[in-house]
């Protein structure tokens, strides 16, 4: 589907249905009231408590306050902007060029439809995966269980070494609970980054006594009234109190299906504004397969702040204000004294540059293809991630020997600016 073949439906827009308040969700309500739509918009979602952020889940599972994760707005900011949040509401069915049907049988008027549904957590078909302490993180009432579940004397296990399996085990050890990650892969993280930088997440965690157990998968989970082992492919049995499951994450595409819509291995395929195969029906966040600049192809963009301008974009071309998103992505994880940073998206074959960082464990990746910057990873080195952002944003070309060793990235970020203007003068 190419931008700009899809003819757009007859008639005035007066009302937009967005399915799912998300942080894509809530971002496209926003951006069509700030954008001058004057129709009606309703927010609707499943669950009963009012939108709120959660990338803090995984970082606050263990804090000193109770996890209530932070709203993406003030409650009383949907009634300013006339925006009807309707929230414990299941959406059964999406009518293009109608509405939505509801659970109750209810249909709510929308000439455009937004699905902003997200991603749910992938589970594990095994015996013993419906124990009680067997579970996944995606949301608070997730959090909350796994708070109450989680002291020190009571092992974790965490399968998958993703980023939100990779800070909770981070959160566990900071309280003196025995944490054992089990990993497929040769290193953490090693199917995004690479080996290299997979060996260097590896020994940070070490050194906080994370136990690993890599090249090996889940062949049962044991226990009777509630999980008290994982036994792994290759016969070994670790004991467990919990068990996080962090092996990724399966978009929900199945209202975009029942419509009819064209869906992907990555999810919803939509075009750079965001319109489906029906030009009634749009969508955003996570969810969306979209084209993109940082991309090979089209596919799924899981960031929190990608999600948050996906559908700011999406909402102003409702609006009429054409709007593709092109904006870098970003994604960060808190883990121990240090947070991670990473903008951009590298490619297999992707050249590699890594920086020893300041302190202890600290270091920048950066990755490099065409002589110019493609992406970077940082820990504990924001002032280098800053610089090197500089150099993704701008495009300016830069070799491996410009980056390696001691060289200043904010030196080199400022004269390479300097050159460009110079050059445009």
């Amino acid at each position: 589907m190419s931008p700009g073949e899809l003819a757009e439906p007859a008639g005035p827009v007066t009302s937009v249905a967005v399915v799912g308040a998300s942080a894509a969700g809530v971002a496209v309500a926003q951006a069509l009231r700030a954008h001058g739509f004057e129709g009606t918009v309703a927010l609707i979602d499943a669950d009963h408590r009012l939108p709120y952020q959660r990338p803090p889940l995984s970082k606050a599972v263990l804090g000193t306050d109770p996890v209530e994760p932070p709203p993406i707005a003030p409650a009383q900011s949907y009634a300013q902007h006339r925006i009807d949040l309707l929230l414990g509401q299941d959406v059964t069915a999406v009518l293009p060029g109608v509405g939505v049907r509801l659970a109750d049988d209810r249909h709510l008027a929308g000439d455009r439809i937004v699905l902003a549904t997200g991603v749910r957590a992938r589970t594990l078909d095994l015996p013993g995966a419906a124990l009680p302490g067997v579970q996944t993180l995606r949301d608070a009432e997730d959090a909350v269980r796994l708070r109450e579940r989680l002291a020190p004397g009571r092992p974790l296990v965490v399968v998958g070494a993703s980023f939100i399996g990779l800070e909770i085990a981070a959160m566990a050890r900071r309280h003196g609970i025995e944490v054992t990650v089990v990993e497929l892969a040769e290193h953490p993280l090693q199917h995004a980054f690479g080996a290299e930088v997979g060996r260097l997440v590896e020994g940070l965690h070490l050194r906080r006594g994370v136990r690993f157990r890599f090249g090996v998968s889940v062949r049962e989970l044991g226990g009777d009234t509630a999980v008290r082992e994982v036994v792994l492919t290759d016969g070994t049995v670790l004991a467990a109190s919990t068990v996080v499951l962090g092996v990724g994450v399966v978009p929900r595409t199945e209202l975009a299906l029942g419509a009819g819509l064209e869906v992907d291995g990555q999810g919803i395929v939509v075009d750079a504004f965001g319109r489906t195969s029906d030009p009634r029906v749009w969508a955003c966040g996570d969810v969306a397969s979209q084209p993109h600049p940082a991309l090979a192809g089209r596919g799924r963009i899981e960031h929190w702040e990608v999600a948050v301008q996906h559908g700011a974009a999406v909402g102003a071309s409702l609006a009429g204000h054409p709007t593709a998103f092109t904006g870098t992505p970003f994604a960060w994880s808190d883990q121990y004294e240090h947070t991670f940073q990473y903008f951009g998206r590298q490619l297999p074959g992707d050249d590699l540059v890594v920086r020893p960082g300041p302190g202890p464990d600290t270091f920048t990746a950066l990755w490099l293809r065409g002589g110019t910057l493609r992406a970077v990873l940082g820990y504990g080195t924001p002032r280098e991630v800053g610089a090197a952002r500089r150099l993704l944003d701008a495009g300016h070309p830069v070799q491996a020997r410009d980056l390696a060793g001691d060289s200043d990235l904010r030196a080199l970020a400022r004269d390479l600016d300097r050159r460009r203007t110079g050059q445009v003068a």
